[in-house]
């Protein structure tokens, strides 16, 4: 494994990637008693329409966080379950181009690992348990679709983009046309190990986590698949929107598209200035944010962030950012 070494943080990652294409990073701390493990897949609420095999598909929207749900479901029970009575704690979450499984634990790490590259790497549906799926998730969509954070979100995105798909992250009506077969085609396609990596902190051996991933996990990588986003440019769909709701105070966002850094390095460093930027501009020590509160206009609920996604990465435009703050009056 290769060493790679951040003398100013007192950081030292040990990287491999794997004949079948899986990025391992292992980040050794000796002398925890925690250990971590975490592994994120290249897909997200984005992705749904893509080109496996020479065969165009477009599947539902909303199906990478109905997989992440149905992902834990196996033969023999649930992982979920599983991990929970070996000592771990467990989770998962799905975003715009992520969705990710972790753990961490103070014992029975490697089997847990085992169990965590498993579950994720051989899928098990049937009907009866995707029908089932589809009443908890729609009730999570409804619950999110009239809070007023989550609709003064969706409204700036809808203003901001013109086909991007993350303008729409999965709807009741959409869930209800996943099926098994979508579900086995999503993770034929993306639940690749060249499309995934695995990050491991602790009191671990890089060479056994790289030792354990190779032996799980399947030995060739997949087919590439082509991603497609659509067209999008830098113009904005609208420049305002308002939506009344039964609220005690209003909320606001703000944002605005802008050309990223090439990829790698440079992306990456462009992310991390621009959220210093939005700290110093907009966080709680800065001139603006004491002006503000001293006048009475905002509470703590005042800030903004910086946001670079590949869904931002598409058409003539070659890539867009976003930069929003939320105030509440």
């Amino acid at each position: 494994m290769k060493l790679f070494e951040y003398p100013k943080l007192g950081e030292r990652c040990w990287q491999e990637i794997l004949p079948n294409g899986l990025c391992v990073r292992v980040v050794p701390k000796p002398g925890f008693a925690r250990r971590y493990a975490f592994l994120g897949v290249n897909f997200g609420s984005i992705d749904t329409q893509f080109t496996l095999g020479g065969v165009r598909h477009r599947v539902p929207d909303g199906i990478a966080h109905y997989l992440e749900h149905k992902m834990f479901d196996t033969e023999d029970g649930n992982a979920l379950q599983v991990l929970s009575q070996n000592g771990a704690e467990p989770n998962a979450f799905t975003s715009n181009a992520t969705t990710a499984y972790y753990f961490d634990c103070t014992e029975h790490f490697e089997e847990n690992l085992k169990i965590l590259l498993s579950f994720v790497s051989v899928p098990y549906f049937t009907q009866e348990s995707v029908d089932k799926e589809r009443g908890i998730i729609g009730q999570e969509i409804r619950m999110v679709e009239d809070t007023p954070d989550w609709r003064v979100y969706t409204n700036l995105l809808e203003c901001l983009y013109h086909s991007s798909p993350v303008r729409v992250a999965g709807t009741v009506e959409s869930i209800a046309e996943i099926t098994p077969e979508t579900l086995y085609a999503c993770h034929k396609a993306f639940y690749d190990p060249a499309n995934m990596m695995l990050c491991v902190v602790g009191d671990v051996k890089p060479d056994e986590i790289a030792a354990i991933a190779e032996e799980i996990l399947p030995e060739s990588r997949g087919e590439v698949i082509e991603r497609d986003y659509g067209q999008e440019d830098m113009r904005v769909v609208e420049k305002f929107r308002r939506e009344a709701m039964e609220v005690s105070m209003p909320q606001f966002l703000v944002g605005f598209k802008c050309p990223p850094a090439a990829d790698g390095a440079a992306l990456m460093r462009q992310d991390i200035i621009a959220d210093i930027a939005c700290d110093i501009l907009l966080g709680d020590s800065s001139p603006l944010y004491q002006r503000l509160y001293d006048k009475g206009l905002i509470n703590g609920s005042f800030g903004g962030g910086f946001f670079l996604r590949r869904f931002l990465f598409c058409g003539d435009a070659g890539g867009l950012g976003l930069f929003g703050f939320s105030l509440v009056i």
